[in-house]
């Protein structure tokens, strides 16, 4: 089998540029196709020169058709309408398409999950191996913990974040539910403001804070009678992402076709 084929959507962005330069630096994979919209300035440019790693001759296009032509796999941390269109589109192509796009509600969810019965999806809030092994280590410690002890998530991201909380800490949000036995949607505190009144049993707090040029921090916290216990997790540069994505493309190729999230790719189920 050849090198994987694979298209990076929104590839003119910060984190489109550095999933092209993965691609490029990754064995078993290769670049063929850049997608980004419609008015950006670098339509018909080398995506490989403007992510930093030479001439690639793959020129970056708005025609989503013409830019999976050929592909094995599609890389997507765009919108989630842009997200929800591509699903769509890789599942009539029958080929693999990692999401690490946040922001996705329920109805950008099933609709993944309608297209993942003719594709091969991978869809995480968090690509990195470190967050998705602190996601385990959550969902095990709310287990064992047990509901006397209190949950609070806090994330702090750069101030051009647009979505709140950030994906990664609903994904760790997800884990403390799962651990519990509990609907995250019923039990989750998203805001505090005014006079609130005492704590609510079984909540799930969630803090977002924004600023600078921050890539990634976050913090589970466990507060129990007397003692506390702290997961924390510092993204240190983007790339971790983009090589958690490429990981999970190569890992997806020649699957069955279905929804799958990060824990699959890296064998962390329970």
């Amino acid at each position: 089998m050849g090198d994987m084929r694979l298209v990076v959507a929104g590839a003119a962005g910060r984190m489109g540029r550095v999933l092209i330069q993965i691609i490029h630096e990754t064995p078993g994979a290769t670049l063929v196709g850049a997608l980004a919209r419609p008015d950006s300035i670098a339509i018909g440019q080398d995506a490989g020169l403007l992510a930093g790693c030479g001439q690639m001759g793959v020129e970056i296009t708005a025609d989503a058709l013409r830019a999976i032509a050929g592909a094995d796999g599609i890389l997507d941390f765009t919108s989630p309408e842009s997200t929800v269109a591509l699903a769509t589109l890789a599942a009539q192509a029958r080929i693999v398409h990692v999401v690490g796009t946040t922001g996705l509600r329920p109805d950008h969810l099933a609709r993944l999950e309608a297209a993942a019965r003719h594709a091969v999806i991978v869809q995480s809030g968090n690509m990195s191996l470190g967050v998705n092994l602190m996601a385990a280590l959550v969902e095990r410690a709310a287990q064992t913990l047990g509901p006397e002890f209190d949950i609070e998530i806090l994330e702090m991201h750069h101030r051009l974040k647009v979505d709140a909380p950030s994906g990664t800490a609903l994904l760790l949000g997800e884990a403390a539910a799962k651990g519990r036995d509990v609907d995250l949607a019923n039990n989750s505190v998203r805001s505090r403001d005014g006079y609130t009144g005492t704590r609510p049993e079984g909540a799930i707090g969630f803090a977002s804070l924004r600023g600078g040029g921050v890539v990634g921090e976050h913090r589970v916290i466990f507060a129990g009678p007397g003692e506390r216990l702290e997961l924390f997790h510092i993204a240190e540069d983007r790339s971790i992402f983009a090589r958690g994505a490429v990981k999970a493309a190569l890992w997806a190729q020649g699957r069955k076709s279905g929804l799958y999230s990060m824990r699959d790719v890296l064998s962390l189920r329970n």
